[in-house]
């Protein structure tokens, strides 16, 4: 063999034994990895149905990995501060899904194929729940409790608002620029709205970003706590007499128009009659409020790519 052809191929490789391998973690949450084969697999569980672009899988990939961080935080937290959990109450809880599926004419096979994780991941989350709800419970005050249900009374008397709205998209970490005229956009639409120029669904139709622009930006009857995912809209939606305009309500998915066209008020309740309903809101809350205070102290650092 020639020196040449030698040379050549302790370059070449040389070259392949230097690549760096292909990464397997997503992020790192105080040292806690957190696996990219784990991420896709949620990702991959909550894709919709219809086609999506590149971009719009990078956005739920991103917004995924950012609930599985809160996981990790949530139960590091647990972890140093939380009760032992007691393995009968998990078994009982899956016990109580199972039940559940068959009803549904379900497997946990597939319930679990369907949500992207393994059985061992689910029963973990159970467990992780169940530690919450016991630690929440011995740190609220019956006062606490009281304040929370009166706050929250559209909730617990069960009030319907029927929600229309016009959305101009745009990224959370779009451009300054690009916000900034997509808001100015839907400030001179409601200009027009509210100077009797157009209607709400006529603008919606011709403006809105959002499968509902087809109806005319109606997104049906809500309750209160219908929109977890994005609780300013649910907020600014209740806050609304029936049949006057929003001011424009800024979200992570871009700029929106809220119009509430009816109002059922519900039924008043009583907070001995349903504590186990606002203990568990309660709970809901207080883990989002948590978690807010723990990223700020925790090591996170995202190598997704």
């Amino acid at each position: 063999m020639r020196l040449a052809v030698v040379i050549a191929l302790i370059v070449v490789s040389s070259v392949i034994a230097v690549e760096p391998p292909a990464p397997t973690v997503a992020a790192t949450v105080n040292d806690q990895p957190i696996l990219l084969a784990d991420l896709d697999a949620v990702v991959n569980a909550n894709l919709p149905k219809v086609p999506i672009t590149a971009a719009h899988r990078r956005q739920l990939r991103t917004a995924l990995l950012d609930d599985l961080i809160d996981d990790a935080l949530l139960k590091q937290f647990l972890a140093k501060n939380g009760l032992k959990v007691d393995v009968a109450e998990v078994d009982a809880q899956m016990k109580a899904l199972t039940t559940k599926l068959t009803k549904e004419n379900r497997t946990l096979t597939q319930f679990l194929k369907e949500t992207g994780q393994t059985e061992a991941q689910l029963r973990e989350a159970s467990a992780l729940q169940i530690q919450l709800a016991a630690y929440v419970k011995q740190e609220v005050t019956d006062d606490q409790l009281k304040a929370y249900h009166e706050a929250n009374r559209d909730h617990f008397d069960k009030v319907e608002v029927r929600l229309s709205h016009i959305v101009i998209r745009t990224a959370k970490n779009a451009p300054a620029t690009e916000r900034s005229a997509a808001k100015e956009k839907l400030i001179a639409l409601r200009a027009d709205i509210a100077a009797g120029k157009t209607d709400f669904a006529t603008a919606a139709r011709k403006f809105s970003q959002c499968p509902s622009a087809k109806s005319g930006g109606d997104l049906g009857v809500i309750l209160r706590r219908a929109l977890p995912e994005e609780e300013t809209l649910a907020k600014a939606a209740f806050a609304l007499k029936v049949g006057t305009l929003s001011d424009i309500v800024t979200t992570d998915y871009g700029f929106h128009l809220l119009l509430v066209t009816d109002r059922k008020p519900g039924t008043p309740s009583v907070l001995e009659k349903c504590v186990l309903e606002v203990l568990e809101a309660y709970t809901d809350d207080y883990r989002v409020e948590l978690v807010k205070k723990l990223r700020k102290d925790a090591q996170i650092r995202i190598t997704l790519p």
